[in-house]
């Protein structure tokens, strides 16, 4: 008779198992944890030079973002990439090796979910670290923005939305993963993920106009990524902003959208699964 794993005590070996693996290779790390810092400082630079520039001609907000909401933007940005990038990246991009190599016959003869165990055999602590540079932008630019209030109940949301945030990305990085398994060892439609999650990063209203309203529609309705900064970012930088009764609707979308995509995802990656051929055969 066999006893189904407990997940959450295999995914805790993983954590641990990761952990120690990172700290074998110390320098290794320190050297990724430099340059992942090092790159979010520069974008936080970049954007202060920018605000900055504003300012002189008059200016206090990009599209309706002042320069203090936008950092909060900026720190969600920084908090669901850098989640995404610990628990999943690294090992959806070893999906195609291990299509390759024969490596899925065994995730497959093992007695616990395949999605799960391909998805967070690895976890890559240094963008973990990153929460740290989350945590002060955060402390810094909330007390800045004019008027805010911000109570219990929005940080709850927040940090639900950022998870539902991390969710979306992640079934989208999945299931562009998962078309390695059809194609071999080709990564051409995971590489793609890259592309489209670039439209996230940046706030929706500015996609408004006969040109970019065709695409905040679409990474809106079809591939969910614009709500995956906007809604958790919104909840704590802008409340109580006019857009308030637009923003409740779109966070009630978030949620549907992120079902949809986990449904989605699974759809994908149990059809893909279905099609693959042993290394072996």
């Amino acid at each position: 008779m066999h006893h189904r794993p407990k997940y959450l005590s295999v995914f805790l070996m993983f954590a641990r198992n990761s952990l120690v693996r990172e700290m074998t290779f110390r320098a290794n790390f320190l050297i990724e944890l430099i340059s992942s810092f090092s790159w979010s400082l520069m974008n936080l630079a970049f954007y202060t030079l920018v605000y900055n520039l504003m300012g002189r001609e008059g200016r206090t907000d990009i599209a309706g973002w002042s320069k203090y909401e936008f950092f909060v933007f900026i720190a969600t940005t920084i908090f669901v990439n850098s989640l995404v990038e610990a628990f999943f990246m690294d090992n959806a991009e070893e999906l195609s090796e291990l299509t390759r190599t024969g490596g899925l016959d065994f995730a497959l003869l093992k007695p616990i979910d395949t999605q799960f165990l391909v998805s967070l055999r690895k976890i890559n602590w240094s963008g973990v670290t990153k929460l740290v540079l989350v945590a002060g932008l955060l402390a810094y630019s909330l007390p800045r923005i004019e008027n805010l209030h911000v109570t219990p109940i929005h940080v709850v949301l927040y940090l639900l939305y950022v998870v539902l945030g991390v969710m979306i990305l992640y079934s989208v990085m999945i299931a562009l993963a998962a078309t390695s398994i059809w194609l071999g060892r080709n990564q051409s439609l995971y590489d793609f993920w890259f592309y489209i999650t670039n439209f996230s990063r940046y706030p929706m209203e500015i996609y408004d106009g006969p040109y970019g309203t065709p695409l905040r529609h679409v990474f809106t309705f079809i591939i969910p990524i614009l709500v995956v900064i906007n809604v958790p970012a919104a909840i704590l930088a802008k409340p109580l902003t006019a857009e308030g009764p637009q923003r409740m609707w779109l966070a009630g979308f978030a949620i549907l959208a992120t079902l949809a995509s986990l449904a989605g995802s699974r759809w994908v990656f149990q059809r893909a699964l279905l099609s693959y051929r042993s290394a072996s055969s």
